[in-house]
């Protein structure tokens, strides 16, 4: 699978049942060998007129599958998403 073709899917948490986001173009961290290390999920919220933007990181051993649509990731219990802002 070609980096291009994980553009524009929906990222879906398998255990709590949750839509994260989308997955967009520049959205992946990559170690020094081009290898993926995490998707990175931008998060937007709005209060009053300013927008916080952020983003969910995503380890990649926590995706399970990756399909037409979307991507399921697993996340144990004991494991938290950790987000930026």
């Amino acid at each position: 699978m070609r980096l291009s073709e994980l553009s524009g899917k929906e990222i879906v948490d398998v255990k709590r049942a949750e839509r994260l986001g989308v997955l967009g173009q520049t959205d992946l961290e990559l170690n020094e060998k081009g290898q993926i290390i995490a998707l990175l999920i931008p998060t937007g919220k709005w209060f009053g007129f300013k927008k916080h933007a952020g983003e969910i990181r995503v380890p990649w051993r926590h995706i399970k599958k990756i399909g037409t649509d979307m991507i399921i990731i697993d996340i144990p219990e004991e494991d938290t998403l950790e987000e930026t802002v």
